[in-house]
């Protein structure tokens, strides 16, 4: 084993469409980076204006991102999804209702308080989320509590089998 304790790889799912929401998820995935290893879409993935503008076909370009970002919600142990506005954004309804399907821990993060319902925001999304949180501070408190939680049971369950421990998980 190389004596690192393994990490919780997270999933960040978020409005990308703006200078401002890029900085705004550019901020939470550094303050995630202490307690997960983050998938952050915009950063580890493509953004379909640049690979259009570099040549791509919109076809090729949209299969692309849609290939690379189901591809790491695959692959992550639990999602982050920013929940803030009066409705959700449809991206990150479809990779929340995705990683859903597949078992993943789910954390919503909604800082502000607009909904578009009278009794809060869709059902069909806030049960999605496992962990509701409204502070960035609480947010990065409950991935590192779960993130822990996730790689010890992964540990533990590698160990019962008998299987390597020594690479990441």
């Amino acid at each position: 084993m190389n004596g690192e304790a393994p990490r919780v790889r997270v999933y960040f799912a978020a409005p990308l469409f703006n200078p401002v929401e890029r900085a705004f998820n550019e901020d939470m995935a550094r303050r995630l980076q202490p307690v997960a290893d983050v998938f952050l879409p915009q950063r580890d993935g493509a953004l379909l204006t640049k690979l259009v503008a570099g040549g791509q076909s919109v076809h090729l370009a949209r299969r692309k991102i849609f290939n690379s970002d189901t591809g790491a919600i695959n692959d992550c142990h639990a999602v982050v999804a920013v929940l803030d506005g009066r409705t959700i954004d449809e991206g990150v309804a479809f990779e929340l209702g995705y990683a859903t399907a597949l078992g993943k821990v789910c954390f919503g993060y909604k800082s502000d308080d607009r909904v578009m319902l009278p009794t809060g925001d869709n059902p069909m999304i806030s049960v999605a989320c496992q962990y509701s949180c409204s502070s960035l501070d609480a947010l990065v408190e409950a991935v590192k509590a779960i993130g822990s939680s996730i790689c010890n049971s992964i540990s533990i369950l590698d160990f019962e089998r008998g299987a390597r421990t020594d690479y990441p998980i």
